[in-house]
């Protein structure tokens, strides 16, 4: 089993392959706007990892 598995219905409509993109790399800004660097930047390897695994199709 994957962490996030493209093919499970949950992922099926675009808009939640979105949501589960954008929701951390907002976090990401969130985190970086209040000076902590380490959590943007976990936040934006979470969010950049979604994006490569549900988006690329």
């Amino acid at each position: 089993m994957r962490f996030l598995d493209p093919q499970d219905p949950f992922f099926r409509p675009r808009w939640r392959r979105w949501a589960v993109t954008l929701a951390p790399l907002a976090w990401a800004g969130v985190e970086l706007a209040m000076g902590n660097a380490l959590w943007a930047a976990v936040f934006a390897a979470a969010g950049a990892y979604a994006g490569w695994v549900l988006l690329r199709r």
